[in-house]
């Protein structure tokens, strides 16, 4: 197999699949993992595609709403630099904290580390809810709504309805692009509405985003930079994307 017929298999195997790991594509494509990197690095370079945790994802055409990536594919995509930054998360989070966590897999993540003190938990994530139920000392209020089902989460007027009802502490969520001149994108207008509402009522915004959503710009603005307090990112984000965050008057982090 020619060079330029695998660049073509693995695009058309990303587009197909949404994300896949490298070891899959080096037995499909029959060459070393190496390789594979190697083209998947190109690959992105050219903007075909977009490097992950392991492997790679598929960049979306902007100018049409996207469909949400199924929460299976996202708890794979970036998953260990994802679970370092809940565990960073966590550490903001006091007794009797009124907390609202989105229904991305950071906030699982949150979720899971969470230890059992008294704590109030808005969220539209029934992962999230699932996961506190366990722990007793935790009040977890759930918004209701439209489930949306890839991303196990409840969406639309109702739960939009609902957030009005709350103030909260902190917010922790997440988007899938961020920009640093377009702000906070979702990939389509439900999830970024409810999210402009979760920005709303909350005294503090912490932003959690792998280094890979920076740069990104998604199909539906949620919100400007300026109204995030701090970001929780990994280290493989720019010194230069960093620093602009910073000047922003933003709290950064690394971990």
């Amino acid at each position: 197999m020619l060079a330029a017929e695998r660049y073509e298999m693995i695009v058309r195997l990303v587009q197909e699949k949404g994300s896949v790991r490298v070891t899959e594509l080096s037995v499909q494509c029959g060459v070393t993992e190496e390789t594979i990197r190697r083209d998947l690095d190109r690959l992105e370079s050219e903007g075909r595609l977009r490097r992950s945790h392991g492997g790679a994802v598929s960049v979306k055409q902007e100018g049409a709403s996207q469909p949400e990536i199924p929460y299976t594919q996202r708890e794979i995509t970036n998953a260990e630099e994802k679970r370092r930054i809940a565990d960073e998360a966590v550490r903001f989070i006091e007794p009797k904290d009124r907390i609202l966590l989105d229904a991305s897999t950071t906030a699982w993540y949150m979720a899971a580390r969470l230890p059992d003190i008294p704590l109030t938990v808005l969220t539209n994530s029934i992962k999230v809810a699932t996961e506190l139920s366990s722990k007793e000392k935790i009040e977890v209020i759930v918004t209701g709504g439209k489930l949306a089902n890839n991303s196990l989460s409840f969406v639309g007027p109702l739960a939009e309805r609902s957030l009005e009802t709350y103030y909260v502490d902190k917010l922790f969520l997440s988007g899938k692009g961020v920009h640093l001149e377009r702000g906070i994108s979702e990939s389509n207008e439900l999830q970024a509405r409810l999210k402009q509402q979760m920005i709303g009522i909350a005294d503090r915004v912490y932003l959690l985003a792998d280094s890979s959503k920076f740069g990104v710009t998604s199909f539906t603005h949620v919100a400007d930079l300026s109204r995030v307090d701090t970001v929780v990112t990994d280290r493989r984000i720019s010194r230069e994307t960093a620093d602009k965050l910073t000047e922003l008057g933003i709290n950064v982090l690394t971990v």
